[in-house]
């Protein structure tokens, strides 16, 4: 395998890998380890391009880094790719050189699933290196977990701008129904939303209206149509300078990473008067289940930090409104005092 080092100003580290011999092309961007080691999924994805994966890799990993931050655990920010390609049609040998890869960096980097890989998959990493989480029988499928901390983000949200938590009859657009999606919907229907859902996955938006009675939207519809809430459950950028003119939501709370293409798309929704739950902060529920596998918690400790996702929320929203600032900087602002304490600590 050859090993290539990205030099970068943004990132203790950004390597480069490629193994011919089954067509493996991979990305690890590591953020920041000065909480503690950097954590953050596989993704295996098709990009247009290597720069695109590259770009990708380094915002997932920064993501991860102020999430880690903003919940309060001895963890960095890191994230890993896999570059799918035509023509690599053997899912096991890329996961294992994906495996070799991971652990070149010695559990400075631990990965686990994330958007095309699945607890399976991490069954196969695992075979080529221990610095994997997310294994089935341990801390597993992080989708239901995550959905609960987006649903009580929502909540919280709600309860904001509205003086109640009580979400029956409010109205939510669900872009993306796959597992995180799915799990949302369901949550939110059990508390009696009504529900509008998109997916560019027939079968998958097929599920939820007929589980729940969402109704379907076509995926160019979704980010258009009137409701109270929008979430996002997809790939990120979907908030952004054509879509943000076109929003008909008060909320704007999901599960995707970087929701928000630019910075000053925050301050575009303020504009419009559209209260924006900061993905990082709605959607570390995955991440907090996967403690029980990274720090030895209990599954009632994770449950209940999940839960408290709200009361983060609420605190963050209120903040930006005090500072007068973007509920977006309002977080940064509190992940990023979080993480000098700790440089300062540490030295480094």
């Amino acid at each position: 395998m050859e090993i290539l080092e990205k030099i970068t100003n943004t990132h203790e580290k950004v390597l480069l890998a490629s193994e011919p011999s089954c067509g493996y092309r991979g990305i690890i961007a590591v953020h920041s380890t000065v909480l503690g080691p950097a954590v953050g999924g596989t993704r295996f994805w098709k990009y247009a391009s290597d720069d695109d994966a590259l770009a990708d890799a380094l915002r997932l990993s920064r993501g991860m880094t102020y999430k880690t931050a903003l919940a309060g655990l001895p963890l960095g920010g890191g994230k890993s790719i896999i570059i799918r390609q035509d023509g690599s049609d053997n899912r096991e040998a890329l996961l294992r050189a994906h495996g070799r890869f991971v652990d070149f960096l010695k559990g400075s980097y631990i990965t686990a699933e994330d958007v095309g890989t699945s607890p399976s998959d991490m069954e196969i990493v695992r075979s080529e290196t221990q610095y994997v989480a997310g294994l089935l029988g341990r801390s597993g499928d992080p989708s239901p977990f995550t959905a609960r901390g987006v649903f009580r983000a929502i909540q919280a949200a709600a309860s904001y701008l509205w003086s109640s938590n009580n979400l029956s009859g409010v109205s939510v657009a669900i872009q993306g129904c796959g597992h995180v999606g799915y799990s949302l919907a369901k949550l939110l229907h059990e508390a009696g939303a009504k529900l509008f859902a998109s997916d560019v996955n027939t079968e998958s938006v097929s599920r939820v209206a007929d589980e729940f009675g969402a109704t379907r939207l076509e995926p160019d519809e979704v980010l258009r149509v009137r409701a109270d809430v929008l979430a996002p459950c997809a790939l990120g950028g979907v908030i952004n300078d054509q879509t943000i003119p076109e929003l008909k939501v008060r909320i704007v709370a999901g599960a995707a990473n970087n929701q928000l293409l630019e910075e000053r798309h925050g301050e575009m929704l303020q504009d419009r008067d559209i209260l924006y739950v900061p993905d990082y902060l709605a959607n570390v529920g995955g991440v907090l289940n996967g403690c029980t596998e990274l720090l030895g918690w209990e599954a009632a400790e994770a449950t209940n930090r999940i839960d408290e996702i709200y009361d983060t929320t609420r605190k963050i929203l209120e903040s930006a409104k005090v500072q007068g600032i973007t509920t977006n900087k309002a977080a940064d602002r509190l992940a990023e005092d979080r993480l000098k304490r700790a440089a300062s600590t540490t030295g480094c």
